[in-house]
């Protein structure tokens, strides 16, 4: 991994196919306060990182490149709501809490633990965001959720885990890839 500069933004995270955020981004309207997050930019966040020098950088590289994990499959089931009770913050769908993926998130935890990362203190909460709320009305929001409780994106194999890195511009966040690291096959 090469960098020009002498910080990055770095999460790990499960890409999603196509035809998953296709369909994740007819959820996309409807509620007033909400930014909506381009489709090319919906992930299944692992392990955020945060700003890291390109020493730590590489350190984290070389720990998630030892990782053996299975590959497994992710179900995306029902929209949600983070936040407080008073004002919200996101819409996400939610993905289950499957062995496969708990496995893997506790993995990749204890990786960026070895390298002296700090441990997480937030309960992993598997999700994808769809939207940036300011000033949203819970109500409204929740409302929103209610209605489209019905989503349930058939599974998609996730096979592989990626390194971010996250650059934020006044028109929102570039996420590039970095590094890829493959799961071991699972026979469909």
């Amino acid at each position: 991994m090469t960098r020009e500069d002498k910080m990055i933004r770095l999460f790990v995270a499960l890409p999603l196919p196509h035809s998953v955020r296709e369909t994740l981004s007819r959820l996309g309207n409807g509620v007033p306060g909400a930014r909506w997050l381009p489709p090319e930019n919906y992930h299944l966040t692992l392990r955020f990182v945060g700003n890291v020098d390109e020493h730590v950088a590489d350190d984290v590289h070389d720990a998630l490149l030892r990782i053996q994990a299975d590959a497994f499959e992710v179900n995306l089931k029902g929209i949600s709501w983070f936040g407080t009770k008073k004002k919200p913050s996101s819409i996400v769908a939610c993905a289950e809490k499957t062995d496969g993926l708990l496995h893997l998130q506790r993995k990749i935890e204890s990786a960026c633990v070895r390298v002296g990362l700090e441990p997480e203190v937030r309960k992993f909460m598997p999700h994808v965001t769809l939207a940036r709320l300011k000033g949203a009305s819970v109500d409204y929001v929740e409302h929103y959720c209610a209605e489209r409780s019905w989503l349930n994106v058939p599974a998609f194999p996730a096979d592989e885990f990626v390194l971010y890195s996250s650059f934020l511009s006044q028109s929102g966040a570039i996420y590039t890839p970095e590094a890829d690291y493959p799961l071991r096959e699972l026979v469909w």
